[in-house]
């Protein structure tokens, strides 16, 4: 077959610019990702060859040999995995869309040290073989078959791919290294590479013609997660965490630990301090690889976790599951969901302790991840009781986030409900008009702005025994909140009087028809001449826009209305409801906008807003 050039995706060329021209403080980095990359492919052959015995790594068991040339000023990483097709090159080194490089793109500072640190979030470790090499030759050639493939690039923009002879499965990674790279080529600085980031590695790490001419193994060769962990430093916890996250942040927890009983597993389990990039892909598939007796089997295992926990990264190896396990009978395995129950249980019960010894910290994890663990309260009936402590929220009676038991604890003297308001942006929800009679009765209102919220609140219903209260419906009442003093004679007199409020309800509701549910009085507005409510029995506003959204309603139902008697510009329209005419028409319409707009909804028809506000400014201004 005649050589095939390829260009590289859009995406890809900017990513391997950043990748090749930036300034790092860590550029050994590549070699462990490209290690991390042939063990990744010798555990995928090891599962493959239980079922397919002649699929096996052959003589010797598998390995990782590092090979540097000083004469041809190359560095070589060699594995005998699964190795790649055709197929597998265009797909896996042509484009890397499937590692999140648009999400990766969008994410970048303009500070070119800053945005490199974000490789490893993204799963483009092979890239950066280009910040030291100038060109990267890979020969491969997949498990089973007979044709083996080289594919090669400058990283410029383009690459080739050939057939090759590759004597065996596998894949050897060949960099020729750049004028101010040739450090690479040294042994001893190898050793020491190795040795700080991929001592880890289960795979015997060899480099070729290292002591005395001979090969010598470079790490532990040992499963980490095999080790008692008072034998493990931060450091090799850090780095494992590296290698089997493909990230480059700190792990803000670790958990490793054994089960033993009725069934028997292990796990080493992190939770990072950066929010990977596919934290929220539609699919949310956890990232924690399972293993059987050390052999790795999936790093897709649905039943092995909850999807609300997919920002966990790790390991877990079983002794009790079927080495010739297949996805089918992992989804059937009643063993699995006992080693799930376990395993929630376990991150569950340390991110509690996190949260009482640490607050500041764990209200660092929460910013990151409390909204995916919030679709636990929704999802996850058995754990409710567990995950409800754990939930922090933004509210209006300070900075920073709450329990919901501090809401309950600090709850006024006759408050029945806990009262919540959601929406899109928290901050913008602080400022919404609805709230304004909370604030001037210093009751405190929950600020749920992420989208899971509008589901499990329905499916809890209350906490303590106090219900959930939407401050955006009708028939909320403040009356029985201690600290409300009756209104004073001058009070009164600021409010239009009760017949020319009567007068321009009607006046109202005629102007706007079925535009709305109906208008009247507001109790929560102080400031504010109005604002939009949902009806008492329908659903919550912010909900309907969701649904509306994503085409599970056709439209908006109307909402209520609620005027501000104490307002001056209710007042005055109160006293002209009955001369007004037209005028008070145009004026119930510029009403009903004004408070779509504070709501964040658009205006339905933009024109007559606009014709309606020039003539109240001209008007204005006569």
């Amino acid at each position: 077959m005649s050589q095939e050039k390829f260009t590289f995706q859009a995406e890809v060329s900017r990513l391997l610019d950043i990748v090749a021209h930036s300034l790092y403080s860590h550029k050994e980095i590549f070699l462990r990702e490209l290690i991390s990359n042939a063990s990744d492919a010798c555990d995928k052959l090891r599962y493959l060859s239980l079922t397919q015995a002649d699929l096996g790594p052959g003589e010797g068991g598998f390995r990782i040999e590092l090979t540097a040339d000083a004469k041809k000023k190359t560095l070589s990483i060699a594995d005998n995995g699964i190795g790649m097709n055709r197929d597998d090159l265009v797909e896996t080194l042509g484009t890397i869309a499937r590692s999140g490089t648009q999400a990766f793109l969008n994410g970048l500072s303009g500070d070119s040290r800053k945005d490199v640190d974000l490789i490893g979030r993204f799963g483009v470790g092979f890239y950066s073989s280009f910040m030291v090499a100038e060109r990267v030759e890979v020969v491969t050639r997949k498990a089973g078959e007979a044709a083996g493939w080289l594919w090669v690039s400058d990283g410029l923009g383009e690459f080739t791919i050939e057939e090759a002879v590759r004597d065996t499965a596998g894949t050897t990674v060949t960099l020729f290294l750049r004028k101010d790279d040739k450090e690479y080529l040294d042994h001893n600085r190898l050793k020491r590479i190795v040795k700080t980031y991929s001592d880890h590695i289960g795979i015997p790490i060899l480099l070729k013609g290292g002591k005395e001419g001979e090969d010598e193994t470079l790490n532990t060769a040992s499963a980490l997660w095999t080790r008692p962990a008072k034998e493990v430093t931060a450091e090799q916890y850090k780095e494992f965490y590296h290698h089997v996250a493909h990230a480059f942040d700190e792990p803000w927890m670790t958990l490793h630990g054994r089960a033993e009983g009725v069934l028997s597993y292990t796990h080493l389990l992190f939770v990072p301090t950066a929010k990977p990039f596919d934290l929220f892909d539609p699919e949310r598939k956890p990232k924690v690889k399972l293993y059987v007796n050390r052999v790795f089997i999936t790093e897709d295992c649905e039943g092995l976790l909850p999807p609300y926990l997919r920002f966990l990264r790790g390991i877990v190896d079983s002794e009790d599951l079927s080495l010739n396990i297949s996805r089918e009978m992992l989804q059937k395995d009643p063993k699995l969901a006992k080693i799930k129950a376990g395993l929630v249980k376990k991150v569950l019960g340390e991110l509690k302790k996190k949260a009482e010894a640490a607050p500041e910290d764990y209200a660092a994890f929460w910013e990151s991840f409390g909204p995916v663990l919030k679709e636990g309260l929704y999802e996850d009936f058995e754990n409710r009781d567990k995950l409800l402590p754990l939930a922090r929220f933004r509210h209006t009676g300070a900075e920073g986030a709450i329990s919901l038991e501090t809401y309950v604890e600090a709850m006024k003297e006759g408050q029945e409900a806990i009262f919540y308001i959601t929406g899109q942006d928290a901050d913008q929800l602080a400022r919404s008009p609805q709230l304004e009679g909370f604030r001037k009765k210093g009751v405190d209102v929950l600020l749920l702005a992420d989208p899971v919220d509008e589901f499990w609140i329905p499916a809890i219903a209350n906490f303590r025994d106090k219900p959930f209260q939407s401050v955006t419906r009708g028939g909320v009442d403040l009356g029985k909140v201690a600290g409300t003093e009756p209104a004073t004679e001058e009070k009164k007199e600021e409010s239009a009087p009760a017949e020319n409020l009567a007068d321009l309800l009607v006046a109202l509701k005629d102007a706007l028809g079925s535009a709305v549910k109906d208008v009247r009085i507001s109790e929560r507005l102080t400031d504010s001449a109005v604002c939009l409510v949902a009806a008492e029995d329908g659903l919550d506003m912010h909900l309907e826009r969701i649904l509306k959204q994503h085409k599970r309603l056709d439209d908006l139902s109307p909402r209520v209305l609620e005027i501000n008697p104490r307002h001056a510009l209710i007042r005055r329209l109160a006293i002209q409801a009955k001369t007004a005419g037209p005028a008070l028409a145009d004026a119930a319409h510029l009403l009903l906008d004004q408070a779509r707009i504070l709501e964040g909804e658009p205006v339905p028809d933009p024109q007559a807003f606009a014709r309606r506000l020039a003539a109240a400014m001209e008007k204005g201004l006569d």
